[in-house]
């Protein structure tokens, strides 16, 4: 039976959440402040500690590293309000496992304390990849045990709740493990490099190279090259043999991005290797056997340029054993705050910088803008604000004139408000969580009060 102990300041829901889980098949203590539960805590080995992160004798990350420090194996799980995302970001680099907004169904603590059992302590359970300058990016979710290769080169954590970013995650740990080919889908920025990672990173490929290639960077007469390799001398300016990307992932996965710009004999050239599992350096006659695994992206639909006769049918089928397609921010709107947090912190190390957090009016310019650009646009976005910052808070001043006006000009071309577009916001977010207006609170990032106020304010017959 799990040990459990609830750290809640109200009593009430704290005995609620007890006589709950305890029918749930778990052993659980209680207590209502900080200084008792670090009695109960030295005393007693917790499976699991479940605490809210406001506490108002005691700071709530302070606790956590107290519980760490006295058993680093216990899964802490922190309750955090609607406003408190950025100190649950924190909380989870401080090594909380997870953390559950307020309200939550019993539903979703049972899941979310069902999976910290499942994860070991050593294992971190959700990563999103370290970026370089304008690369990609993506939330993983819920538990993930993604360690080696990602997290040595200095992964951060992020958090995604939204159902998109859940279901993300779901493919990516169904397919990993196999050795399927994947093909990843989505609009430009959403994070397409980053996911086929993670697919590796959770793989038995792990340890081996992950190798990306951007196949519309390639001249077309140099992709042989590029993918098999040459000997020293077999054209004009190979002074050197070479070894070609195919080799170089040998026994490990080979990302292919925009698959889709690969002319018509590079498509024959890489259906040959994948079907016959080997390949030949330009100007050599031997054969060189190569175990790979591949993974390819494209922000086009591929069947289009299948029928048009441009792609071949044969190599997008060996190409297609199962595909993700990567949401779009606008999807994942629920995680927006997350990912801002996570730039923020980037671009304060990048730039040497103190920056704080964003000001409201900062807050609500990102949530009424549509980020066409996805998260490569909402990273560079706060990159500039950062290094335009010279207080404590990004102000709407550092923001650019896109993200401050979407509304207006949309307002001029027709005649659209600012009423009517919150209107069409809070209908949207009603019908992506089938008028659960909880859920819908959490996906708009106001309370479950102000959205019913919002509703009566605009006489939505729901």
């Amino acid at each position: 039976m799990p040990n459990l102990l609830i750290i809640e300041d109200d009593a009430a829901f704290c005995q609620m959440l007890q006589k709950f889980l305890t029918k749930r098949g778990y052993e659980v203590e209680t207590s209502f402040t900080a200084p008792d539960a670090k009695l109960k805590i030295e005393k007693n080995t917790f499976d699991l500690i479940l605490t809210d992160l406001r506490l108002p004798d005691y700071d709530g990350i302070q606790l956590l590293t107290d519980i760490k420090q006295v058993n680093p194996k216990t899964q802490v799980i922190v309750m955090t309000g609607y406003a408190e995302v950025g100190s649950a970001v924190n909380a989870m680099k401080k090594g909380a496992f997870d953390y559950i907004s307020k309200p939550f169904t019993p539903d979703e603590i049972v899941m979310v304390l069902d999976n910290a059992l499942k994860v070991e302590a050593s294992a971190t359970n959700i990563i999103a990849e370290e970026l370089h300058e304008d690369s990609d990016t993506v939330v993983a979710s819920e538990t993930d045990t993604i360690t080696s290769n990602t997290l040595k080169k200095g992964s951060k954590i992020v958090k995604g709740i939204s159902e998109a970013s859940k279901k993300l995650e779901d493919y990516i740990k169904l397919v990993a493990p196999t050795d399927m080919s994947v093909l990843i889908t989505g609009e430009s920025g959403t994070g397409k490099e980053v996911t086929a990672r993670a697919i590796h990173d959770n793989s038995k490929r792990k340890d081996f190279n992950f190798v990306a290639v951007d196949c519309g960077a390639i001249p077309k007469e140099l992709a042989t090259s590029e993918f098999f390799g040459h000997i020293k001398g077999s054209f004009t300016g190979a002074v050197e043999d070479k070894v070609g990307n195919f080799e170089a992932a040998n026994k490990g996965t080979l990302f292919l991005d925009e698959v889709g710009n690969l002319s018509y004999e590079n498509q024959i050239q890489l259906l040959r290797a994948l079907q016959e599992r080997k390949i030949k350096r330009v100007g050599s006659t031997k054969e060189i056997e190569v175990d790979v695994r591949i993974i390819t992206a494209t922000n086009e639909d591929l069947t289009d340029v299948v029928e048009k006769g441009t792609f071949r049918e044969d190599l997008y089928h060996r190409l297609n054993e199962f595909s993700i397609e990567i949401p779009s921010l606008e999807d994942r709107f629920e995680d927006l705050m997350l990912f801002a947090e996570n730039f923020l912190n980037k671009a304060n190390i990048n730039l040497d910088k103190n920056v704080q957090g964003f000001s409201k009016e900062v807050w609500e310019a990102f949530q009424q803008y549509h980020w066409p650009g996805n998260l490569r646009e909402l990273q560079n976005v706060i990159k500039r604000a950062v290094l335009l910052t010279v207080g404590d808070e990004v102000e709407v001043s550092a923001l650019p004139k896109e993200v401050l006006q979407p509304q207006e000009k949309v307002s001029v071309a027709d005649g659209f408000s600012k009423s009517e577009f919150e209107k069409e916001r809070i209908i949207k977010a009603l019908k992506k969580t089938n008028f659960n207006k909880s859920k819908a609170a959490k996906l708009l990032q106001v309370t479950r009060k102000t959205l019913y106020n919002k509703i009566n304010h605009y006489n939505l017959d729901l």
